[in-house]
């Protein structure tokens, strides 16, 4: 094979230009998912009042998680094997049509069905963003990019609340998902014109043993949660204990299959690289205090302290505002330096430091206090989110980006899936419990706290005699706020993690012009030189044998990677510095 036959097979010339371009279309993909899983937080007391299902509200957002969850490893690993390009506009289109079936659902158990089925969509944009960034963009350059993106969900969450408080103030709750139908429509249109990446064939056999073995237990365990923290169920109950049976045999027929099949969904091998697990158990453990606490702060602040859904949104604002800046700056600065163990650490500890001030909120705390602590809790998010997944993508081999950046997303999902059905099941439950007795001090029958947990929204409340509706929203607020402090040690042990996370140089070689799928501008001849070299076994203009590694990775490249120093034709290795050497 020549250089040129080699070049012609490259589709794909990676200069800046055409990666701003690609990057234009990830952007309007992460902005479609992250959208809608704000936008139903300041409308979820309505919806769920409309269609009379409060005590069921937690599947509203476990449902999306769930699907979610379930999903990401299957596009993470189908798009390396298979490519991204044709994934990621089947997940656009897959999460508008849903979006469609949601604005017209007529009944509680329907909308959850259709909010699935955006999860399935949902997942694929989120993954896939984050993994063709990785295919086009070195790792020492890769903050800048995931940066944005980190701010874009930032972005999107401050306009959700906003959004979807003035849809149920002024409009109808629907319109929180009629949105989503042009913006949809607009991101498919851009990643179909501008998204011009490589398709490829499996090489072996899909594993879908794999796919419905960890369906199946991911499945299982938020069933578990979920029944395990409703009342009417329980631990002890004989359907709550099948699902947990159920989803430890499918956890240990999973591990069996993934040690066996040629190319499974998630590689084993991936639990030997202490980077990669320090970082997903980061993420596990974040995942559960952050999901959990985002998913029900509107409520609280809609019910707890009467406020519109339109200002409950506003009060969100001060939480983006500090995710985005500590997004954009986290990735910039570590595209400068090159180092990102300081930022998780400076992220736990700032959410601790907010969860831990968020458990005195009540019914008379100052506007301006719950908006300095949703501030210092969203900037903390940012510094961990997207550097974590950064650092997953920097410790494994380029054939594997896709794969360990959905296992990672997958661990977090799991964790924010636990988080938000564990602790909404002890909301609600105390929820019951307080309402019950508002109720008998109110001199009203008792059993109809049950039907006013089920169908309340913040509009009847404004309705009631103000003895009544003082007493239920202490009752919120005494049921919410304490829930907190059950979160702040899975943080702890995020912070802890983050303290032991290794610091190794980041990559300065692009996933896909290590594989050989593209070239990258000016230095085209350069790479592809030095492509062939590795596969022949030298270095170019020596007959010296020379092993394409790649130190900025921690691993040694496949067959097809390139090694890149970014320097002279001559150089072998890639010392993670994106500098030249010295002479």
């Amino acid at each position: 094979m020549t250089a040129t036959d080699t070049q012609s097979s490259a589709p794909l010339l990676l200069t800046q230009k055409r990666i701003w371009i690609i990057f234009s279309a990830l952007i309007a993909g992460m902005l479609l998912s992250s959208l809608d899983q704000t936008i139903v937080s300041t409308a979820m007391p309505t919806i769920v009042g409309e269609l009379g299902g409060v005590e069921h509200q937690t599947w509203i957002t476990t449902a999306y998680l769930l699907a979610t969850t379930i999903v990401m490893p299957i596009y993470g690993k189908f798009g390396d094997v298979l490519g991204r390009r044709n994934l990621f506009l089947f997940a656009i289109a897959l999460f508008t049509l849903a979006s469609v079936g949601c604005a017209f659902a007529t009944d509680f158990w329907g909308f959850v069905i259709f909010r699935a089925i955006q999860g399935l969509g949902g997942g694929g944009l989120m993954i896939l963003s984050q993994a063709i960034i990785a295919d086009i963009v070195p790792a020492n350059e890769r903050g800048k990019y995931l940066g944005p993106l980190g701010g874009i969900f930032g972005l999107s969450a401050v306009a959700g609340p906003l959004l979807g408080g003035f849809f149920v103030d002024h409009m109808t709750w629907q319109w929180a998902f009629y949105i989503n139908i042009p913006i949809g429509i607009i991101a498919f249109l851009v990643a179909f014109f501008t998204l011009t990446l490589p398709t490829k064939k499996a090489t072996k056999r899909i594993d879908i043993g794999g796919v419905v073995l960890l369906s199946i237990a991911t499945t299982c365990l938020i069933f578990f949660t979920d029944f395990g923290g409703r009342a009417d169920h329980g631990w002890t109950d004989p359907l709550t204990q099948s699902f947990g049976a159920g989803m430890l045999v499918a956890a240990v027929l999973f591990v069996m299959v993934e040690n066996r099949v040629a190319d499974p969904i998630i590689p084993m091998s991936l639990f030997k690289n202490p980077i990669f697990i320090n970082s997903t158990a980061i993420g596990f453990t974040l995942g559960m205090g952050m999901f959990a606490a985002l998913a029900f702060v509107p409520t609280f602040l809609q019910m707890s302290t009467g406020t519109s859904a339109a200002v409950s949104g506003l009060l969100m604002l001060p939480m983006m505002v500090g995710m985005m800046g500590t997004s954009i700056y986290s990735g910039l600065a570590i595209t400068k330096t090159g180092k990102y163990k300081k930022y998780p650490i400076m992220g736990a500890s700032l959410v601790i430091v907010a969860m831990l001030w968020m458990t005195t909120l009540s019914a008379e705390t100052p506007v301006w206090m719950i908006c300095a602590q949703l501030f210092v809790f969203g900037a903390g998010l940012g510094y961990i989110m997207q550097v974590v997944v950064l650092v997953v993508q920097n410790s494994v081999p380029v054939d594997q980006i896709g794969t360990a950046t959905s296992s990672n997303n997958y661990f977090r999902e799991v964790g924010a899936s636990l988080g938000v059905a564990i602790f909404g099941a002890m909301f609600t439950s105390r929820l019951a419990e307080n309402l019950h007795e508002v109720f008998i001090a109110a001199g009203l029958d008792p059993s109809a706290a049950g039907e006013a947990t089920a169908t309340l929204q913040p509009a009847v409340l404004e309705t009631l005699p103000e003895p009544l509706r003082e007493g239920i929203v202490t009752a919120y607020a005494d049921s919410l706020a304490p829930v907190f402090w059950y979160l702040i040690p899975f943080l702890v042990i995020a912070l802890v993690l983050a303290l032991f996370l290794k610091q190794i140089p980041l990559s300065d070689v692009a996933g896909m012009v290590a594989r050989g799928e593209a070239v990258g501008g000016a230095d085209a001849d350069r790479l592809e030189a030095e492509r062939l070299a590795a596969l022949q076994g030298g270095k170019p203009g020596t007959g010296k044998a020379s092993a394409a590694t790649d130190t900025g990775s921690g691993f040694p490249s496949d067959s097809g990677a390139a090694s890149n120093s970014g320097s002279t034709p001559t150089s072998g290795s890639n010392s993670g510095s994106g500098r030249p050497d010295a002479d």
